[in-house]
């Protein structure tokens, strides 16, 4: 990270005119995904990038030529994997409001399609006679394991809007009926959560939904259910460095709580996405101007809730650390003095950090905010019309650090464009 950071001011990545920018490690992201197709080693395993972690499509390549395919929540997604190049076989489609018009297409594509309700079941009984059986199809399952400490961000509650909620009365019946009923349905999907989900929960959800898949195998008489499709929503430590925790950690955790899983008998189908991503991304900033107000010293930079809503908005759940670099991208040195991180919104609670031990930080040093390469580039917040920032990834080696541009920074023209300036007089034109 150093390296990236000096090497980005240093070579004009970040600067005056592009004063916040999002950087990605690409060799982190390749050992992130050799480590995950190590933990999983078995035959039959298709890893799939959760697209809404980083909808960027040069990421989506990157991650396609590791072998990870891509899981979709919307006709945007979708296009962007294709764009990417995945191929329909390695692309899953997830969205509790999925359109007849999405369904038509997951289906001549041949991309597999999780019904998330027993209205979309039923809609599918119409969809599927008239199109290719080249999709497998399967039913999303809330296993109503319980919550994690982010409640948004837990999908597996007992009122969650997610999937058929598998211990409501007549639900368990129910589900192993309709897969009995059509020899067509061959996969189970269940998704616990993400951030705030510990693996132990998320263990928990993906047994409740192997024990299902077991029922229903039995009740048909044959192997009816022949894929689980096990979620992702592995946490990232945003407090250190550390890994953890680990894909191998989770993979050993599910084999413990469900080892008929890993038997042969069964595909399986991972939907990651933090915690391929996150570490291996940070955002970087110039600080504009220092002040102190009431005894606390305060350093606005260009990082703030349009880069980093969830942090500013919910700090508690989702603190970031923050690094210290002077002007010309090096480490700052010096004792470290409470401050606070603030950004360029017209808000008093434009925070990413309060009273961070910082060495003491000046106009046009720079503060990186680690840990954000998932997420942090795909929230963009357009509060006061701040422009979405350029997004870059790197390789270092040997002293020498390459860059390639993700995501060029917005122009001012884009936006006043995006804004409707198409359509400049037609709310005039009204009477």
């Amino acid at each position: 990270m150093d390296e990236a950071v000096r090497a980005a001011v240093g070579q004009g990545v970040v600067r005056e005119g592009n004063p916040v920018v999002g950087l990605l490690d690409v060799r982190g992201i390749r050992a992130t995904a050799d480590a995950l197709r190590a933990a999983f080693p078995r035959e039959g395993t298709l890893h799939t990038f959760a697209v809404k972690a980083a909808p960027l499509v040069p990421v989506l390549r990157l991650l396609a030529d590791e072998g990870i395919g891509c899981e979709v929540a919307s006709p945007g997604e979708l296009a962007l994997a294709r764009t990417a190049g995945v191929p329909p076989d390695r692309t899953v489609l997830d969205s509790p409001a999925k359109t007849v018009a999405e369904l038509r297409e997951a289906l001549a594509l041949g991309i597999a399609v999780n019904a998330d309700s027993r209205e979309e079941l039923a809609r599918l009984d119409r969809l599927f006679p008239a199109s290719p059986a080249a999709s497998p199809l399967g039913i999303r399952v809330n296993p109503q394991v319980g919550s994690g400490t982010i409640g948004a961000l837990s999908t597996a509650t007992e009122t969650s809007k997610f999937g058929v909620a598998l211990r409501d009365e007549g639900a368990r019946e129910w589900l192993v009926r309709a897969f009995v009923e059509r020899p067509w349905l061959t996969r189970l999907h269940a998704h616990v959560g993400s951030q705030g989900c510990p693996p132990a929960l998320l263990a928990d959800g993906v047994r409740a939904v192997y024990e299902l898949a077991e029922d229903i195998n039995r009740a048909a008489g044959e192997q009816r259910v022949r894929t689980m499709d096990i979620g992702g929503g592995l946490p990232v430590n945003f407090a250190s460095d550390a890994v953890t925790p680990t894909f191998a950690e989770y993979a050993r955790l599910l084999t413990a709580d469900a080892p008929g899983l890993f038997d042969g008998r069964y595909g399986l189908v991972t939907e990651f996405g933090r915690s391929l991503l996150a570490k291996n991304g940070a955002v970087l900033a110039r600080v504009e101007y220092t002040k102190t107000a009431g005894g606390r010293r305060i350093a606005v930079t260009h990082a703030g809730a349009q880069v980093a809503t969830r942090t500013v908005f919910a700090p508690e759940s989702w603190p970031l650390r923050v690094r210290a670099y002077d002007a010309q991208g090096r480490p700052k040195t010096g004792a470290p003095v409470p401050q606070t991180v603030a950004g360029p919104c017209c808000f008093a609670g434009d925070l990413v950090a309060v009273d961070r031990p910082l060495p003491p930080l000046e106009p046009g040093d720079h503060v990186a905010l680690l840990d954000t390469g998932a997420y942090y580039f795909s929230n963009h917040f357009a509060y006061n019309s701040l422009p979405r920032p350029g997004v870059y990834g790197y390789a270092s080696a040997e002293g020498h650090t390459r860059f390639a541009t993700v995501r060029d920074p917005q122009s001012l023209g884009e936006l006043v464009a995006e804004s409707g300036a198409a359509h400049l007089a037609g709310l005039s034109a009204l009477r």
